[in-house]
């Protein structure tokens, strides 16, 4: 088969290891798009994102374009001539202009089984709706929201054990492999593009800190897939003596209890268990103000939370 001449276009760490397999690869990365360079850590400082500077490393021209909406941005990217686009988390819209450039369009790998969670967060809002399975969808990109054809998916079991960083990081490494297979079968003439259809799409909106404080009168199950859901960003919340108690790992008990939402019920090394609008959750990993996360059995070297109420 023939070597592809590929722009990739992806910012953050969901989008690294589709990157490094490209590089890996017998094809020619010609080109890498990602968001401008922002502010980040205490000081502020001006950071390459995670995908910049793998291409940095690699030796791999680097574009950061505002915005691909203008002119001058779209010479320069059809100048690249590229067989085919590949798009993971990048963040700018791609006009049409720019989707039908390439030889072969622009492919999308996109953290969920579309049309299932089409936006933003998908990986968390699958969780947090208590989805028993997500997966990559590996798309051949149109104008809409995430609406082009379905080229391949890869399925992916989400567990009682799962955050939204372990599933993240599964799909990243799925979405890579799959994205190979994609083009492979580009090149045999051998893909079988799928409709989605438009009657089981579900928005995946952006996640927001205000959403994070959790509402104990919901169920333990609501609550345990909000705080898997939500970790490691937002990250679940209730309040405690007025300020924000993080919440990191839960589980939903097979006990029963009498006492009324929020109230902590029992402790032990092993997890803090209160009482919800329906049933019973323990939390294992928290984290107090101005302090490191921390195991549940080190937050009970001198502190006790037993009786104490949460706002619900």
């Amino acid at each position: 088969m023939n070597k592809l001449k590929i722009i990739y276009a992806g910012t953050p760490d969901f989008a690294v290891p589709a990157l490094q397999a490209l590089i890996d690869s017998p094809h020619e990365v010609v080109a890498v798009y990602t968001q401008p360079d922002r502010p980040a850590g205490r000081g502020r400082k001006v950071q390459f994102g995670p995908v910049k500077q793998v291409a940095v490393d690699a030796g791999i021209r680097v574009e950061q374009p505002r915005s691909l909406k203008d002119e001058e941005a779209q010479t320069t990217l059809s100048e690249f001539n590229a067989d085919v686009m590949v798009v993971a988390a990048y963040g700018l819209i791609l006009p049409q202009v720019v989707l039908d450039m390439p030889k072969y369009g622009c492919l999308n790998s996109h953290g969920s089984l579309l049309p299932r969670w089409r936006g933003a967060a998908p990986i968390h809002r699958a969780i947090q709706a208590g989805d028993i399975e997500t997966g990559v969808t590996i798309m051949q990109m149109a104008a809409g929201l995430d609406t082009g054809d379905m080229l391949l998916k890869v399925k992916c079991p989400i567990t009682t054990e799962d955050t939204g960083q372990t599933i993240h990081d599964r799909l990243a490494k799925d979405g890579a492999d799959a994205l190979l297979e994609v083009l492979d079968l580009l090149q045999e003439g051998k893909l079988t593009p799928e409709t989605q259809d438009e009657s089981l799409t579900t928005y995946a909106h952006k996640l927001n800190k205000a959403e994070a404080e959790i509402d104990w009168s919901q169920s333990a199950k609501q609550i345990d897939q909000t705080i898997r859901a939500f970790n490691p960003w937002p990250v679940a919340f209730t309040l405690f003596n007025g300020k924000p108690l993080r919440l990191f790992m839960s589980n939903v008990e097979n006990i029963t209890t009498k006492e009324s939402a929020g109230t902590v019920i029992s402790e032990s090394p092993e997890g803090i268990c209160i009482a919800t609008g329906d049933g019973v959750l323990s939390f294992s990993r928290l984290q107090l103000p101005g302090k490191k996360a921390m195991d549940v059995r080190d937050f009970l070297n001198g502190r006790s939370l037993l009786d104490c109420k949460f706002p619900t």
